[in-house]
């Protein structure tokens, strides 16, 4: 993540701190930085680290890049869920065309169990 960070800004940020701080502490600080640095480095080594362990062969089959929290789209998670098709329902011939629905959550979930049925409730659940 660069965050939008250029060369630019970075020497512009690092001449705006060397006024700040002085050049007298700046050394103290730049040495407190790169701890930092170096510790969230093994924090997120370590992390790495130990999910490739409880989780063994499979870490280097998972593609990370799918689950990217930036892709995250939850209306359209919640519309594929609602307009899930029955799976033992046959499958058309050609690629399907994808439906849109002005309706609401509320209303699909309506049409899926009929009007007036009561939505199954799960006690243990709440």
């Amino acid at each position: 993540m660069s965050f939008g960070l250029t060369f630019d800004k970075i020497l512009i940020i690092f001449v705006i701190a060397i006024f700040l701080v002085g050049p007298e502490r700046l050394p103290g600080y730049a040495a407190q930085l790169a701890r930092l640095t170096r510790s969230l480095r093994d924090m997120a080594n370590g992390a790495k680290d130990r999910m490739r362990e409880e989780m063994g062969p499979d870490f280097d089959e998972v593609d990370w890049a799918k689950l990217d929290p930036r892709k995250y789209d939850p209306r359209r998670i919640i519309r594929d869920a609602l307009l899930e098709e029955d799976p033992s329902a046959s499958v058309p011939a050609g690629p399907a065309a994808p439906r849109r629905s002005a309706a609401t959550a509320y209303e699909l979930r309506q049409r899926r169990l009929g009007k007036g049925v009561v939505p199954p409730y799960d006690v243990e659940a709440t």
